[in-house]
């Protein structure tokens, strides 16, 4: 590179998300300060998320439509965007329903029929010198009294575009490590066990195999919840399957319902990594997966059946070579 190191420092440090995205150590050791701005040369970047691209510096600072929306882009990201729904605005709103009129004394006396309102029954106080359909003669209305206008709401026009929807940045945990999509770990941010069957089958399992069972985490490609991370009960990465004990709990309310979703998602960002999952279910739980097991509890009886479908998930000789 001809360019000292520092030479375009000020040119790039209003980029300071792509300055963050750049990894010199991806890039032959080349720092962003000494890359031109507009120079056509593909470089290494990383999203917030975790995701790898090449891209040319021109046009990471034009993407996406030459408008530097936080100065992040990624094309699996873009991808991976769900569609944006419309928010119903307040000018959006269509005509309410009249309010029934509302009575108004004046000077004790006269009586006058409000007008009708439409906006939500909005009502504001005259202003100086308005209308406010008193005949004439009849006497200046008391400060005391409410006039009622017509609130009338804009109708929306069907040509016009609507605003998007004001999103609010994820905020993804920075404590990953930069690992490939797929690789498990030992994770910092990984809950401590809690339960004694986890740590029995562990124990059961560890009994007849040297698989390595210090892992707590596997790298997704994809966020999940707050992570890049996932954290399975047991990890096997020499099989790459995660082991999953699912049971009611004490008051019958865990993995079901909205909570069993979350299994299904979870389960698809492991495999979506390379991974297969394994869940172990009591409690009379059904299945989700195709390998997993509806067992009554942990016993000798479950190990045998999770080592046979250990034995058709990655094949008896490759498992069996880890065999005690």
């Amino acid at each position: 590179m001809p360019y000292a190191v520092g030479e375009f420092r000020a040119d790039w440090a209003s980029y300071p998300v792509l300055i963050r995205q750049y990894h010199p150590d991806w890039n032959h050791g080349v720092v962003l300060t000494q890359i031109p701005p507009a120079a056509e040369v593909l470089l290494i970047w990383e999203c917030d998320v975790g995701h790898v691209f090449v891209a040319t510096p021109a046009e990471q600072r034009s993407r996406p439509g030459r408008e530097r929306r936080r100065s992040v882009w990624c094309p699996e990201c873009a991808v991976q965007a769900q569609p944006q729904r419309w928010p119903v605005l307040p000018e959006d709103w269509p005509t309410a329903v009249p309010v029934p009129q509302r009575v108004v004394r004046v000077a004790g006396r006269q009586t006058l029929p409000a007008a009708p309102s439409r906006g939500f029954g909005t009502r504001i106080p005259a202003a100086a010198g308005a209308t406010t359909g008193v005949p004439a003669g009849a006497g200046a209305m008391p400060s005391g009294a409410v006039a009622s206008t017509r609130a009338r709401s804009r109708r929306p026009d069907p040509g016009a575009p609507r605003r998007p929807k004001q999103s609010v940045p994820r905020s993804i945990c920075s404590k990953t490590p930069r690992l490939p999509s797929g690789e498990s770990f030992t994770s910092v941010c990984a809950p401590a066990t809690a339960s004694a069957v986890e740590a029995e089958l562990r124990a059961a399992l560890s009994d007849r195999f040297e698989f390595t069972f210090d892992h707590s985490a596997i790298r997704l490609d994809r966020p999940f919840f707050d992570h890049v991370e996932v954290w399975p009960d047991i990890i096997l990465p020499e099989l790459r399957v995660a082991i999953e004990y699912d049971s009611t709990g004490r008051h019958g309310l865990e993995h079901v319902g909205p909570r069993q979703e979350t299994d299904r998602r979870k389960d698809r960002a492991v495999r979506g990594v390379g991974w297969e999952v394994v869940r172990i279910r009591t409690g009379r739980l059904q299945a989700l997966g195709p390998y997993d097991l509806e067992v009554s509890g942990i016993s000798g009886r479950t190990i045998a059946r999770l080592t046979d479908t250990l034995r058709e998930i990655r094949g008896a000789l490759f498992v069996d070579a880890y065999a005690r």
